[in-house]
């Protein structure tokens, strides 16, 4: 499953500068993945970074620099709580957002997001246009 998340974003991303993983834990199999197959920026973000590659920061107060020029924002099995921040920040980029949630969990957003089954991977996406 993860190996084809990771494929869905290398096909639709692989143009974008950069990518940014959000909350990201101790779980860096899709961010090392799009590392290795991406010519962009590949970030990856927590509040606790367990490593000296990943960078601190707090979705609820998000460091908008870490973002500037992102084509995608995305999460891996992100608390609810977050999903509105998660939103609000791609909207504001200018992001498409995607939530890989746990699948017990529901999407927390207000705006309504598309449920992609792409091979075995199962995740939620809204693409958000940039302002001109």
């Amino acid at each position: 499953m993860w190996n084809d998340f990771a494929e869905y974003i290398t096909k639709h991303y692989s143009q974008s500068s950069r990518i940014v993983e959000v909350a990201m834990g101790r779980f860096s199999l899709v961010g090392c993945k799009l590392k290795k197959h991406l010519k962009g920026d590949i970030i990856m973000t927590d509040i606790k970074p367990y490593h000296d590659w990943i960078i601190l920061d707090d979705i609820r107060q998000p460091d908008l620099k870490i973002y500037k020029d992102a084509g995608l924002i995305y999460s891996i099995r992100p608390p609810e709580e977050l999903h509105p921040y998660l939103e609000k920040l791609s909207e504001n980029i200018g992001a498409d957002l995607i939530i890989k949630p746990l699948s017990s969990d529901f999407i927390n957003t207000k705006e309504e997001m598309t449920l992609i089954n792409f091979k075995k991977a199962i995740f939620y996406k809204k693409s958000f246009k940039r302002c001109l």
